[in-house]
């Protein structure tokens, strides 16, 4: 039996009460939907306010929403679009 390897963390840096954060954690919903509905792998979500922490405030600031997954990272998402080519970047695809 082979052994699988887990799936990266998907981090989610935002911020409390920014519009274009929660319109993109939609975008985020729908595009792991997808994801599971074709049989590609799933990670877990972390969602970090950047507003909670004084160093990803200083280096975030206002580029936010921003995933990051194993060092790679797509900043200031900005559309659907973006983040599902990101996501097909950074994940495995089923086989």
């Amino acid at each position: 039996m082979s052994a699988t390897s887990p799936l990266p963390v998907l981090t989610v840096y935002g911020r409390a009460g920014c519009h274009l954060c929660d319109e993109m954690r939609a975008e985020l919903q729908a595009a792991l939907a997808d994801r599971a509905s074709v049989g590609d792998p799933v990670p877990s979500v972390r969602e970090v306010d950047v507003a909670t922490d004084p160093e990803l405030e200083a280096r975030y600031g206002g580029m936010v929403p921003r995933y990051a997954v194993d060092g790679a990272e797509l900043p200031l998402a900005m559309s659907g679009r973006q983040l599902r080519a990101f996501l097909d970047r950074a994940l495995p695809r089923a086989s």
